[in-house]
């Protein structure tokens, strides 16, 4: 059965997320005065991360709000408890100016997507919210490429489980078997969406993931260049698949 929808992850999938985070973390402690606490960058974005992690996940447990869980963010990274949520969503503004600045593309993002524009159908499904998602997509101006944007936070699931993937076809109407997913990590992208039925795509732009991808998993390419000859699309456009 052909595919007709391809539904994409978004972070270190569209978007470089993993350089606009060290960039923009680099660039907000300079300001704030507050790389030498830290000794490194490196430091701070493991800390700022496994921080953000645990609050999203009260977040997304709905013990806190979207605001609360930004705020109990920066009290925890700066181990200030005492601060004010003015204070706090200040400190988070800031950030984001930072961190929005960097914001880019992966180089080939906007070619595939043109190429598959008149084949196949687009969705994306993110482990994230829509409040910071949709306001991501429309700064990097992708927005309009995509028919809807599901997040685990509305959803009220998310990847691996299953029913996140399931929860993207049946906004498309499509059956699982009809629909690619595209995201970035081995297992909450890769096999769970191999596990719900979707045709699964791994981008692996690093070589990274070789060890963890079984046969009968998730197809693997080293650029989306790769991904129309994946889907068996007659686009003109691509690359023969770098890891078949």
């Amino acid at each position: 059965m052909a595919i007709r929808a391809v539904v994409w992850d978004v972070d270190d999938t569209l978007f470089d997320y993993t350089t606009a985070d060290r960039v923009g973390m680099r660039a907000h402690l300079a300001a704030e005065g507050l790389l030498d606490r830290y000794g490194a960058v490196e430091q701070a974005l493991a800390r700022w991360r496994e921080i953000t992690d645990l609050q999203w996940a009260r977040y997304a447990a709905g013990e806190r709000s979207f605001e609360d869980q930004r705020r109990d963010r920066v009290r925890v990274f700066l181990d200030r408890p005492g601060l004010t949520d003015a204070e706090a969503d200040a400190w988070f503004r800031r950030y984001l100016e930072h961190y929005e600045a960097a914001w880019a593309l992966f180089p080939d993002v906007v070619p595939v997507l043109d190429a598959l524009a008149a084949s196949h159908r687009h969705a994306v499904l993110s482990n994230s919210s829509l409040h910071v998602q949709d306001h991501k997509l429309r700064v990097l101006g992708l927005r309009d490429r995509f028919e809807t944007v599901l997040c685990a936070a509305e959803l009220g699931v998310s990847k691996p489980q299953a029913r996140a993937f399931l929860a993207a076809c049946d906004a498309l109407g499509l059956p699982p078997h009809e629909v690619a997913y595209v995201g970035d990590h081995p297992e909450i992208d890769g096999r769970g969406a191999a596990a719900a039925g979707l045709l699964s795509v791994l981008i692996d732009r690093a070589d990274a993931h070789a060890a963890v991808v079984a046969p009968g998993g998730p197809r693997r390419i080293a650029s989306l260049a790769e991904l129309p000859a994946v889907l068996g699309a007659d686009t003109g456009f691509g690359a023969p698949s770098t890891f078949g």
